[in-house]
């Protein structure tokens, strides 16, 4: 009998998340650190605004690419807070998420065997997003010692005539950093040069702390022919279960990208599309309520690994994570996230779910209550003062 699972399907990994997942899932009284979403309720105006849609029949198909109504919002978004010109007829369509958005645009412009640049520790859907549209993922790596910044020389290194984009995330999942301006800009050198696609994830945009602020590789000089930029009200508005995002780039690469969604998706859920013109529309004090609350949990979570002098840790500039040394400690990430869910009822990630250059770190997540986190703080230093044994 013919083998009846595709070829493209055999080299998606499985996610490096889920064995603590399904571990936490059989376990009580366990503080959950792992999950990678905002903790709060959808603000009130936008789920009325789900709910008006409702009542109102707005249950039917709608144009592939989006409401027109909510990309005509998603467009003075881009120009009021990204200095990025997206015509919203040709240039911007609305997916079921961020995911959906980056799986389109490579399926895009990606043809089997093209090389796409990805960063390392990096969010683990890239691989299989590239290799589903047939494309060979490369990692970059993201160093601590370079506050988890790319090297600029070995992005170059990287890149050959298979090469046919560079995908960005800033700031970053796991480790919180973000791009620089000069980064950005020597991003953008290398893709002019060398003639490549940049595609930049940006959902954790308004996620950052202090001074540091978010720019889109986009908005610089020249860079509009060819960076897609990819988004969600996901964690912007705590929408993760709402499914939908957006991407804005070229009209001759969004029109395929619609092409390719009628096969796959048709459009996206026409409720939580209403929902997203309210979240664009209407009062943003939700935004700066919650990136204050995170970064009053960032504060205290740095306190406390401070105490622990073996997890060293990179204070993270944006997204609502941190991503801690564990070298020290002479384990391997798997197994010292399941030590700390065995030993102190924590759920961690393991470094190596994001990369080869994620071992020897965890990823704890402070989408959680101060409450839970001084908890979860509590359970992990006396788990390590007493050897986790």
């Amino acid at each position: 009998m013919r083998p009846l699972i595709a070829e493209r399907t055999r080299g998606i990994p499985t996610s490096g998340i889920r064995e603590i997942f399904e571990k936490a899932q059989t376990m009580s009284d366990v503080i959950r650190l792992e999950v990678g979403e905002p903790d709060f309720n959808t603000p009130d105006h936008i789920t009325a605004a789900a709910a008006r849609a409702l009542s109102e029949g707005e249950t039917h198909y709608t144009s592939t690419a989006g409401v027109f109504e909510l990309r005509e919002q998603i467009s003075r978004k881009f120009r009021r807070e990204n200095d990025l010109e997206f015509d919203p007829k040709t240039q911007i369509m609305v997916t079921s998420g961020a995911v959906n958005g980056l799986t389109l645009s490579l399926m895009a412009t990606v043809n089997p065997g093209d090389e796409v640049l990805i960063p390392d520790p990096g969010w683990p859907n890239y691989v299989g997003c590239i290799k589903i549209a047939q494309g060979v993922p490369i990692q970059y790596s993201l160093l601590e010692r370079n506050r988890f910044g790319p090297d600029l020389n070995e992005i170059r290194a990287k890149i050959n005539k298979k090469t046919k984009a560079i995908l960005i995330c800033s700031p970053n999942n796991p480790t919180g950093s973000v791009l620089t301006d000069e980064e950005l800009r020597e991003i953008a050198a290398i893709a002019e040069r060398n003639d490549l696609l940049i595609i930049s994830d940006e959902v954790y945009e308004k996620i950052t702390y202090g001074s540091i602020k978010h720019q889109s590789i986009g908005a610089l000089s020249g860079m509009d022919k060819r960076v897609l930029t990819v988004n969600a009200f996901s964690k912007t508005y705590a929408m993760t279960g709402w499914r939908l995002g957006y991407v804005g780039g070229p009209a001759e690469v969004i029109s395929q990208m619609i092409k390719i969604n009628m096969t796959l998706n048709t459009c996206a859920n026409s409720i939580a599309q209403k929902a997203g013109v309210e979240a664009l529309r209407g009062p943003q004090d939700c935004i700066r309520q919650m990136r204050e609350e995170y970064s009053r949990r960032r504060d205290l979570v740095l306190d406390r690994l401070s105490r622990i002098p073996e997890l060293a840790c990179v204070p993270p500039e944006g997204a609502f994570y941190v991503f801690p040394n564990i070298h020290r400690y002479g384990l391997s990430s798997h197994d010292f996230s399941l030590a700390l869910l065995d030993h102190a009822r924590v759920s961690t990630v393991p470094g190596t779910a994001f990369g080869e250059f994620g071992e020897g770190y965890i990823r704890l997540s402070f989408a959680n209550s101060i409450e839970n986190i001084e908890r979860a703080m509590d359970r992990i230093e006396k788990a390590l003062n007493s050897g986790m044994k």
